[in-house]
C-alpha cells in the first residue's frame, strides 16, 4: 500500500505523515472525539481512508509545511557544510599510515642487520663491524616492539574515539537545528489538529456512504471518494415525456352484402 501522490508533499516527508497518522490511531482512545474507533470502522480502515485523502488532509497545514520546507532548504544550502573538518581528517590519515609503516620498516631493518651481523660473526676472524651490525639489528628490533605497542594503543584509542563519534553524529543527525525543529513541530501539530484528527472524527461520525471530507474542505465541494455507491436499479420513471402507446382497433369482420342487381332491396 502506498500513499496517493500529493503535489505539495515531498516524498521525503510522506513517512512523517504516516508516522503521525499511525500515532493518532494508536492513541485514539485518549481523545473523546475518536473514542468510537473499532465500532463501525477499525484502525486499519481509517488508515486506508486517510492515506487515500492525503492531499486534502495535508492541505490543512500547507502554510506551516511551506515554512518548514523553506527553513530546511536554507539549512541545506551550499556553504554551510563542514569543510573545516577536512584538515583534522587528513592529519589523522597521515598518522595512521605512519603508525602502520613504522613497525614494518623497523622490523625489516632489524631482520637485515641481525642476519648480516650474525653471518659476519661466523667468519674467522670476524670483521670489526659485525658487532656493530648486530647491535643495530637489536636496536631496530626494540624500535619494532615499541612501534607495535604504540600502534596497538593508537588503534584502540581510534576505535573508541570513532565509536563515540559515530554515536554523536547519529544523535546530531536526529537532533535538528532549533529553527528547523520548531518549524517541523509546528507543521506536525497543525497537520494533526487541523487535518488528521478532524478527518478521523468525521469518518467515524459519517454514515456508511463511502465519502468523508475534512471539515475545512466541505464548503469547497472537494470530496474524496472512498469506496463506491450501489447503482440505482429502479425502473425508468414515467413522465409526460413518455411517448403514448399506439392503440389498435379490431377490423370489422361483418358479412359483406353479396346481393347483386337481381337482389336489389325493395
Amino acid at each position: 500500500m502506498h500513499m496517493n501522490s500529493a503535489p505539495h508533499l515531498l516524498t521525503e516527508d510522506r513517512p512523517e505523515y504516516e508516522r503521525l497518522l499511525d500515532d493518532a490511531l494508536r492513541h485514539a482512545h485518549e481523545r473523546p472525539e475518536l473514542a468510537a474507533v473499532g465500532e463501525r470502522l477499525n484502525a486499519a480502515q481509517l488508515r486506508t481512508m486517510a492515506l487515500a485523502a492525503v492531499a486534502l488532509i495535508t492541505a490543512t497545514a500547507s502554510a506551516e509545511y511551506e515554512r518548514y520546507v523553506k527553513v530546511r532548504e536554507e539549512l541545506r544550502a551550499p556553504g554551510r557544510g563542514t569543510e573545516p573538518d577536512d584538515l583534522p581528517q587528513s592529519g589523522a590519515g597521515i598518522g595512521a599510515v605512519l603508525t602502520v609503516l613504522t613497525p614494518m620498516l623497523a622490523a625489516t631493518a632489524a631482520a637485515i642487520f641481525l642476519l648480516a651481523g650474525y653471518l659476519l660473526r661466523m667468519l674467522e676472524p670476524p670483521p670489526a663491524f659485525a658487532r656493530t651490525m648486530v647491535g643495530a639489528g637489536w636496536f631496530f628490533a626494540a624500535v619494532t616492539a615499541a612501534a607495535t605497542l604504540v600502534a596497538a594503543i593508537g588503534l584502540l584509542l581510534a576505535a573508541l574515539r570513532n565509536g563515540s563519534t559515530s554515536l554523536t553524529a547519529r544523535d546530531t543527525a536526529e537532533a535538528l537545528p532549533d529553527e528547523v525543529a520548531l518549524a517541523k513541530e509546528a507543521w506536525r501539530q497543525a497537520l494533526l489538529e487541523r487535518g488528521i484528527v478532524p478527518f478521523l472524527r468525521d469518518a467515524l461520525a459519517e454514515p456508511a456512504t463511502g465519502t468523508v471530507v475534512p471539515a475545512p474542505h466541505r464548503a469547497a465541494g472537494r470530496l474524496p471518494k472512498i469506496g463506491y455507491s450501489r447503482p440505482d436499479f429502479a425502473g425508468p420513471a414515467e413522465g409526460p415525456a413518455a411517448a403514448p402507446r399506439p392503440t389498435y382497433t379490431s377490423p370489422d369482420f361483418s358479412s359483406p352484402d353479396f346481393g347483386g342487381p337481381e337482389h336489389e332491396l325493395d
